[in-house]
């Protein structure tokens, strides 16, 4: 069971890993856990996964009646995870931090088959680990981390990235990608996300510069999230200007790109130097700094550049990206720095770690002749 649930951010390592497990043993059955307010309603569907749904537990920051609700909330969502693990019969248990994962830890820990609970592999995806899996690693088997200085006492292991975006042959991909999107064929193009909710700071700045960068012959293709919206100026006999409120298509978005511009999330690092394209992170300028974090390892070797939130408008975008897409060899030198760091292959590393203790389990708690029992 893999529990990764909320944002794209903990559900696409839960799925690469799936993915991973899958390949290493076509005869694995995986089931994510997730929660009806996460992305997973629809993104776990979609790649084909069985999906289990708990009851959330958010965690206010502040105290009062909400948070007096909590322990009651928490109560009955790990009974629910209980209730799945028995229904799935799980040999093991792959958390990726997030709401769901906090249920997810404690029920495996209290659930028994014979004598023995469900092992417990946390992978942390941040450079400072988040409260679930510090709660986690309090009991896990195996803490495995992206990074160093997490916080956890973990391997590090590199961030799970789907094999579809480690193998991406983004060059052999243009022409097809560039004609999905219906982009400019051969102008330089610049890829703008915020994460799945997008950026309200990326979407001003970038489409504020719409004008600027339709003069300068350069395409865009813009995410700017399900809930928000742009009106870029649109220049005639530009390179078009594609602005959509999400990409499910990432393999194609990188492949369209010459460089992209976006957060600095531990997922979307990781992605993007996975696909060797140079980035301008802009972290977010809130929480505890873990988004600078994220990026400092890619920008230190040459592959990005590290932005602040509040330096980040038209102007910038019109002064400095233009005139990064517009040096290639700049552009190519930061792609090899980009493509050169991260491990890619964390995925099958989790994956590898979650079925040693999934075989374990079950030779030592008669777990496949309890499957065939329960089918007669």
């Amino acid at each position: 069971m893999v529990a990764g649930g909320g944002t794209a951010g903990h559900i696409e390592p839960a799925l690469a890993v799936a993915d991973a497990i899958r390949r290493l043993d076509p005869t694995a059955r995986v089931t994510a856990l997730g929660t009806r307010r996460g992305l997973e309603v629809d993104l776990v569907p979609e790649r084909g996964y069985d999906l289990r749904l708990i009851p959330p537990v958010p965690l206010p920051r502040k105290p009062g009646v909400e948070l007096a609700k909590t322990p009651g909330r928490l109560v009955s969502s790990v009974a629910a995870t209980r209730k799945v693990l028995a229904d799935v019969d799980a040999d093991v248990v792959i958390g990726f931090g997030g709401y769901v994962s906090v249920p997810a830890y404690l029920a495996a820990r209290m659930h028994l088959r014979g004598r023995r609970r469900v092992p417990i592999v946390i992978h942390e995806a941040n450079a400072s680990a988040g409260i679930a899996n510090k709660v986690g690693a309090r009991f896990a088997d195996r803490i495995l981390a992206a990074v160093e200085g997490s916080g956890l006492d973990a391997t590090v292991v590199g961030m799970p990235v789907r094999g579809a975006l480690t193998e991406l042959d983004r060059p052999a991909l243009r022409a097809k990608a560039r004609h999905y999107f219906g982009l400019d064929e051969h102008a330089p193009t610049l890829l703008v996300f915020g994460g799945s909710q997008g950026a309200q700071r990326l979407n001003a700045a970038v489409s504020g510069a719409a004008e600027a960068l339709g003069k300068a012959g350069i395409g865009v293709l813009h995410a700017y999230g399900p809930k928000n919206s742009i009106d870029p100026v649109a220049v005639d006999g530009a390179p078009p200007y594609r602005a959509v409120s999400y990409l499910k298509r990432m393999d194609l978005a990188y492949a369209a790109a010459d460089l992209v511009m976006c957060r600095s999330g531990a997922m979307t690092v990781a992605e993007v130097s996975a696909t060797g394209l140079p980035a301008i992170y802009v972290p977010l300028p809130h929480g505890n700094g873990e988004q600078r974090l994220n990026a400092r390892p890619v920008v230190e070797a040459g592959g990005g550049l590290l932005v602040e939130d509040s330096e980040v408008d038209a102007e910038y975008v019109e002064r400095e990206v233009i005139a990064l897409l517009q040096d290639s060899e700049r552009l190519q030198k930061m792609s090899a720095a980009a493509a050169g760091t991260g491990h890619r292959d964390a995925a099958a590393v989790v994956a590898e770690a979650a079925l040693e203790l999934a075989r374990d389990h079950r030779a030592n708690t008669g777990g496949a002749s309890r499957r065939s029992a329960r089918r007669r």
